[in-house]
């Protein structure tokens, strides 16, 4: 572990140099590209540093141990900062392991993100509106950008089916956890009985592709246009400026009717056709890697139920990692820090273990 380091920091320390080179400056590309691999390597070179002088300070302790003549009170004091170096040397290796654990290429990208009704009929069509909002709000505590791309309203102001996008630095790494069926158990806004009912909502978080990843012959594609409506029916446009992308190989549609623009609405498809086929790319390398498939935590199966929401007991259970928090209205207000935190956590101990084990 400790030779990588060392060349970790050799990278670093290039990389530094590289950056008041006038030509690299000039190179924008070159530049961004070395921004983006110095981002990810001082954290490691950091605590590597950490680690280093944590060990200096132990084996200095241990040396005037070793050399006797210390009076008592001196004595105990080097003692202590013994023992207190050796504890922040395991803690550090621990914290380095998990650093140099292999990172997903697609935590620093944007995501698209699909919210649709399941069971429950309108009773889910408004929780995924609860949801929209939820995510709406997490992204505005991190500074994050979000835009409709397509959404089908209900008459009572839930969706049938909302798609958005959320721009900003690391939002997939934060949101990949949130794939997989939502449950909620509460008493509904149409139901005058006042008995518990339970709904489920399905979402998908996509990372945005970028366009050397997907190409996508022109041929392939079948777009049409059509007049964009709201709830009911009703048009809320007299132009035809929605647009629905068929792509012929795969059969994926996708729609979009949120811009007045149909170039923007075109704009906008394109990108959500984009991130459906890298997903379907990414979820071939899955399938082909089934030890890969063990250590994550619920990333990706849309059909897996991961969370329940229950609103009599204000309680939230993450069933994967089996998380329990009673604070439901502060996390559907956007306070999800904790849970995605814990999600995190748990998705790096299961990859740090089966490291750990192919080892063995």
């Amino acid at each position: 572990m400790f030779d990588k380091l060392e060349v970790f920091k050799k990278r670093n320390d290039e990389i530094n140099e590289m950056l008041y080179d006038p030509a690299i400056v000039s190179d924008q590309e070159k530049y961004k590209s070395l921004m983006k691999e110095q981002k990810n390597l001082v954290p490691i070179v950091e605590k590597y540093e950490e680690y280093k002088k944590a060990k200096n300070n132990a084996e200095e302790a241990k040396q005037l141990l070793n050399d006797g003549g210390l009076d008592r009170d001196f004595r105990e004091m080097v003692e202590l900062e013994l023992e207190e170096s050796r504890e922040s040397l395991e803690r550090i290796s621990e914290e380095l392991k998990i650093l140099l654990l292999p990172k997903d290429p697609n935590d620093d990208r944007n995501v698209i993100v699909e919210i649709r009704g399941g069971a429950g009929g309108e009773e889910a069509a408004l929780f995924s509106g609860v949801l929209f909002r939820m995510y709406s709000m997490y992204a505005e505590t991190k500074a994050w950008k979000t835009e409709i791309v397509n959404a089908n309203e209900t008459e009572l102001g839930g969706y049938k089916e909302i798609s958005f996008m959320i721009s900003g630095d690391g939002a997939y790494s934060r949101l990949k956890y949130e794939s997989g069926v939502h449950r909620v158990q509460r008493v509904p806004e149409t139901e005058a009985q006042g008995r518990i009912h339970t709904s489920t909502v399905t979402v998908a978080v996509l990372p945005e592709a970028e366009d050397v990843e997907i190409d996508i012959n022109p041929s392939d594609l079948q777009i049409d246009t059509f007049r964009a409506s709201g709830a009911g029916g009703q048009h809320i446009n007299k132009t035809e400026s929605a647009i629905r992308i068929t792509h012929l190989p795969t059969g994926v549609v996708v729609e979009c009717q949120d811009e007045r623009s149909q170039y923007k609405n075109k704009d906008k498809a394109m990108k959500v056709l984009k991130a459906r086929l890298l997903e379907a790319k990414m979820q071939e390398q899955t399938d082909a890697m089934a030890q890969e498939r063990k250590t994550q935590v619920g990333t990706g199966d849309r059909s897996e139920r991961i969370r329940t929401y229950n609103y009599p007991q204000g309680r939230l259970t993450d069933h994967r990692i089996g998380l329990t928090l009673y604070r439901l209205e502060d996390i559907l207000n956007g306070d999800m820090d904790e849970v995605i935190d814990s999600l995190i956590t748990a998705d790096r101990a299961a990859k740090l273990e089966s490291t750990i084990e192919s080892k063995e």
